[in-house]
């Protein structure tokens, strides 16, 4: 099994609505915004940052500012040691996950003693695409053989596929907003949330999450417009095929994409950071260090790449198979909602409560700041642990290209 990996503590900045001028964040260079979360987890934990062997972070587009090694920038950008490396990793909306899960690895392996990971991204600043890569990062020889589309229409198929109506996903959107609104009324996230200050006067931005949205109701999203039908009538393929026909090529069984989400049923474009400090159990007790969580287990697996977004059942079956669990062996669950439709699938699927997923809501409601993501759920996970008096928990994401992933904690302290 190798050394045990403990989580020492996490951290995450709010996150603030990526909008360009008018986002909380939205002035903030990314490697600012990730650096302030280095500072308070050094502060906090007390921890020598002498010591830390890497810091592993995740970050989607990587160009102009989150560009040039964004980890490495940020350590300089927080202060620390010159000797403390960074590296920067792209496994899509997995990536804060996966940076993560890398650490965890590099301790168990015993190569490593303490490494911080994370994710960071500034929607705001760098927006989603514009490293110009497209789906499938724009190959012809690819496209021959795998014509894949975007997730937007990866997620309505799902839906069709599924037999899940724009009601049902109307009606999760709805209670992710709700949770989150109730979460945020009694401090849930209070120990995780970093404020996040202007690196020119100082002065506070940003608190808590910019956007959740209280009072919303089924009601009110049922008068939203889908978001992707446009997009589908599009002929984009080579022989002037719609987009939904190409997606439906995989599935001739479908005559028809239902078009079920809108911009209320999908994820919020943010900005946010979150750090995750890891230790192996050698060095923590040598430096008095106390856990919150130790990792348990780990797992990626591929899927099917034009549906794409299909994964985070199978993966997570596939990290409870290493330690011979079974999905109501886990206590909270932390599926992030990309689009609706993926923790629905996911929850019809293992046959899981809705009252142990996404308890207090989820990237409908906060937000889904891409490389940041996965590591602030880890965030969450440990807060609904200690908050319940619950023993472990599981993250899993769905990946673009078709792949999941999913991490498994057990609280200590």
């Amino acid at each position: 099994m190798g050394e045990e990996v403990w989580i020492i503590d996490a951290l995450r900045s709010p996150r603030g609505r990526g909008r360009p001028g008018a986002g909380a964040l939205s002035n903030v260079h990314p490697q600012e915004l990730f650096a302030q979360v280095l500072k308070h987890l050094a502060s906090r934990s007390g921890v020598r940052i002498g010591d830390v062997d890497d810091v592993v972070v995740g970050c989607v587009s990587q160009v102009n500012e989150q560009g040039a090694c964004i980890a490495r920038h940020s350590v300089l950008a927080a202060g620390w040691p010159e000797q403390v490396p960074g590296v920067t990793i792209n496994r899509f909306c997995g990536s804060g996950l996966q940076a993560v899960n890398f650490g965890m690895m590099g301790i168990r392996s015993k190569e490593q003693h303490l490494v911080v990971a994370g994710g960071v991204e500034s929607m705001s600043r760098v927006p989603i695409g514009s490293d110009g890569g497209g789906v499938d990062g724009n190959n012809p020889w690819l496209r021959a053989q795998v014509m894949q589309v975007p997730q937007g229409i990866s997620a309505d198929l799902i839906a069709t596929l599924e037999g899940f109506s724009r009601t049902d996903v109307d009606a999760f959107a709805a209670a992710s907003q709700q949770r989150a609104e109730i979460a945020q009324k009694i401090g849930a996230f209070d120990r995780s949330i970093v404020p996040i200050r202007d690196p020119n006067d100082n002065t506070v931005l940003l608190e808590r999450d910019e956007h959740p949205r209280a009072g919303t109701t089924v009601q009110t999203l049922a008068k939203l417009s889908p978001a992707f039908a446009e997009l589908g009538s599009k002929r984009l393929g080579p022989h002037g095929e719609t987009v939904d026909a190409i997606a439906l090529k995989r599935y001739p069984s479908v005559k028809q994409i239902n078009h079920v989400h809108t911009a209320g049923n999908s994820s919020g474009i943010v900005d946010g950071a979150a750090a995750v400090l890891l230790a192996s159990k050698e060095y923590a007790e040598a430096h008095g260090l106390c856990p919150r969580a130790r990792i348990l287990a780990t797992a990626t697996l591929g899927s099917e790449p034009v549906i794409m977004l299909s994964a985070p059942s199978s993966t997570s079956k596939k990290a409870l198979a290493r330690l011979g669990m079974k999905p109501q062996d886990i206590d909270v669950w932390e599926i992030n909602e990309a689009f609706a439709v993926v923790p629905l699938q996911v929850m019809q699927t293992l046959g899981l409560d809705h009252a142990q997923v996404n308890v207090h809501g989820g990237a409908i409601a906060f937000g889904h700041p891409l490389g940041a993501t996965g590591a602030m759920l880890i965030n969450t996970a440990l807060d609904v642990l200690e908050e319940r008096d619950l023993s472990t928990a599981l993250v899993t994401l769905c990946i673009g290209g078709g792949m999941g992933i999913a991490t498994i904690i057990e609280r200590m302290s």
